[in-house]
């Protein structure tokens, strides 16, 4: 009786464990079939180290989080656009029946000051009739525009609050590749977003808009951005700001594991310069240059393949003063080590004219280090009355008594000496013209267009309403280089 009361007992166990077993499949039955499906990689051997930093799990978020959000705002973009024209409309009235209808744009901002100063993306802002800034307590602001750089993507805001929570700038030049960050914003109008990621590259150049003009040298990081997320903080576990995210690269608008900010270094100088000159004053070595690979190494003959090769050394640069050479290759700027153009254009970008900065080039196989005084575009170390006009156009004069009377005009600037050859050949103009407006702005001197060019200077190409001398009118495009 006892033993088989024993063997009941054991029964009784084993089909539990196999009902157990059972069901824990059927429970699991779809992960176990994802599972299955899966194309598993190749199995690599790798050599591992102790890690020095803390692992994911143990990285607390929570306090940057709750410091990041109160001091990112939701900006939209109140703007119009005009709607197709109706054939049926003007068909029976005989004129366009194109209207004007109201679009709102989304994106994000942060706030930089206690006194309601606010950084964004210029594409955010771009063309806005009227900007509302929300802030985390869902407090609405009307913003202005106190300046944009299309160059770097950076636009600087006002709101009329004090006391308002804010982000320090952090360096970016000291953020390192795997550090942790994270992005906030408000994606798909999802306010106080915040997500993780980790540094995936930095200096990276992605031709977002193929112009020259353009500064990227972004930040790469793997945390989720989207529509939404631009002009949003990218912040490192610190809480300080080391980056304005700006944009992400994928195939549908949507996130795809890789997104891009402009380092804070950049953003902060463009920033600094809108508040004191009212325009950004970028900085240039005065070269021509080639990035380095296999292939160019081989083919200008130097035994380098990081770095940038100097391949002109312009008069009245600044690389020229200071003594670099063809074919330096330029390897470190400061302390910042310089393995592709985009690393050198990202500092250059945190720079202005009259900066000195240490330059490292690889000359014969050997480092030599050159102090360096950076110029601007037209080798001085600040800009001086008519320097744009002049470069870009010409010599100018204000309208005579004559040519108002003549044309019915009270405002233009004539052409005196046009000294850019190409504005002739392309559009035949010449020697008396009269430039009436630059980028649709009226202009009365030739002071206000130097201050125009020169406020537009970062922009492909400038526009200029022209008059001519007998008197026809159009427009015709300078470029900015």
């Amino acid at each position: 009786m006892k033993n088989f009361l024993k063997m009941l007992a054991v029964s009784a166990l084993g089909g539990i464990i196999t009902l157990g077993g059972y069901m824990y499949f059927i429970d699991h039955q779809e992960l176990g079939d994802a599972l299955q499906t899966t194309q598993m990689p190749n199995m690599i051997p790798s050599n591992y180290e102790s890690a020095r930093v803390a692992a994911a799990e143990n990285t607390d978020f929570t306090a940057v989080a709750e410091k990041s959000i109160h001091a990112v705002v939701h900006v939209k973009n109140m703007s119009t656009s005009s709607a197709k024209s109706n054939s049926l409309y003007e068909f029976f009235y005989g004129q366009s029946g194109s209207t004007e209808r109201q679009v709102v744009g989304s994106g994000s901002g942060v706030i930089i000051s206690s006194d309601g100063y606010i950084i964004t993306n210029n594409h955010v802002i771009k063309n806005a009739r009227k900007l509302e800034v929300t802030l985390n307590n869902k407090e609405t602001y009307t913003a202005e525009v106190v300046g944009a750089d299309e160059s770097t993507d950076i636009a600087l805001l006002k709101i009329d609050k004090s006391e308002l929570p804010y982000l320090p700038f952090g360096d970016s030049d000291h953020l390192n590749v795997g550090e942790w960050v994270l992005a906030v914003g408000n994606p798909f109008n999802l306010t106080s977003t915040v997500t993780a990621g980790i540094v995936s590259a930095k200096a990276r150049d992605i031709n977002m808009m193929n112009n020259n003009k353009v500064i990227e040298s972004f930040i790469q990081t793997d945390a989720a951005v989207n529509p939404g997320n631009s002009g949003g903080a990218l912040v490192n576990t610190r809480g300080n700001l080391i980056g304005i995210n700006t944009a992400i690269s994928s195939q549908t608008g949507s996130y795809i594991g890789y997104s891009f900010a402009v380092p804070s270094n950049i953003a902060k100088k463009v920033i600094e310069d809108i508040l004191e000159f009212g325009n950004v004053q970028r900085a240039y070595l005065g070269i021509n240059y080639e990035e380095l690979n296999s292939e160019k190494a081989n083919e200008f003959g130097v035994g380098s393949t990081q770095g940038v090769l100097i391949t002109r050394v312009i008069d009245q640069g600044a690389a020229k003063e200071a003594g670099l050479m063809v074919n330096d290759i330029i390897v470190k700027m400061d302390n910042v080590k310089i393995s592709k153009f985009s690393d050198l254009q990202g500092y250059l970008g945190s720079k202005r004219p009259g900066d000195e900065v240490q330059v490292t080039v690889l000359r014969d196989e050997v480092n030599k280090t050159f102090p360096l005084k950076l110029k601007n575009q037209f080798g001085k170390y600040k800009f001086e009355n008519r320097d744009f006009s002049e470069y870009f156009i010409g010599e100018l004069e204000p309208i005579r008594k004559s040519d108002a009377n003549k044309f019915d005009i009270d405002y233009g600037v004539k052409i005196l000496n046009l000294k850019n050859d190409a504005i002739e050949r392309t559009y035949g103009v010449g020697n008396g013209d009269i430039i009436l407006a630059v980028e649709d702005q009226k202009v009365y001197s030739s002071e206000q267009v130097d201050q125009l060019l020169k406020k537009y200077q970062n922009k492909e190409y400038f526009e200029l309403q022209i008059l001519t001398k007998s008197g026809k009118q159009g427009y015709i495009r300078v470029r900015s280089d």
